[in-house]
């Protein structure tokens, strides 16, 4: 029986922003995707936490690919719970659908540090690494990764973060519905109704 072809996009997603969705859908169709699951993981090994809890992260998530039919929230690793190592959670996401075979998407950023992963060498051989091109990285790597064109946006989290702190508007860069949610839960800064700063946070 042919196996699906499931892929695979994990992350913070503090905030999912359209950078995401992009990759995601690039990927979707450039390699005939039977769908892309957004994987948002419970402690990741090597970023520090922004004080957002897991739910919320997991509820913007959800926001995000809201009407999408071609992508799907993976809850795994916040069911999990505790650091999140990729290598653990695709031989668990293996045994339980083993009828599917799986492309992990990263970042143009992540290719040229794939060798801090832990237990690389044995995560190659279970997934087929998916690059996306980003601005400003080569990309270069031992292991097997197959990149893939897409359009180019120099967007991160960090970066919405910050525009909220300074009370900056999301248009464009997130979804309408992740930011309505932003404002309500008034994350990462000030309330929606905030004077916009004229000093760049430190």
């Amino acid at each position: 029986m042919k196996k699906r072809k499931i892929g695979i996009l994990g992350g913070t997603f503090n905030p999912p922003h359209f950078g995401h969705l992009i990759m995601a859908n690039e990927a979707y169709y450039a390699l005939g995707l039977d769908e892309v699951r957004f994987m948002p993981n419970a402690i990741a090994p090597h970023k520090e936490s922004s004080g957002i809890d897991t739910e919320t992260r997991v509820e913007m998530t959800r926001l995000a690919i809201e009407g999408q039919a071609h992508f799907r929230l993976e809850d795994i690793e916040v069911a999990g719970g505790g650091v999140s190592y990729t290598h653990e959670t695709m031989v668990k996401l293996i045994e339980r659908e083993p009828e599917c075979e799986f492309y992990f998407i990263i970042g143009g950023d992540m290719v040229e540090s794939l060798h801090t992963w832990h237990r690389i060498g044995e995560l190659a051989e279970l997934v087929q690494f998916v690059g996306i091109g980003r601005p400003g990285y080569i990309a270069e790597t031992e292991y097997p990764v197959m990149m893939i064109d897409s359009p180019e946006m120099h967007l991160s989290s960090t970066m919405l973060r910050e525009r909220v702190l300074a009370g900056r508007p999301l248009t464009f860069f997130v979804p309408d519905q992740v930011e309505t949610f932003i404002r309500k839960e008034r994350l990462y800064g000030p309330e929606p109704d905030a004077p916009k700063s004229e000093s760049t946070p430190s």
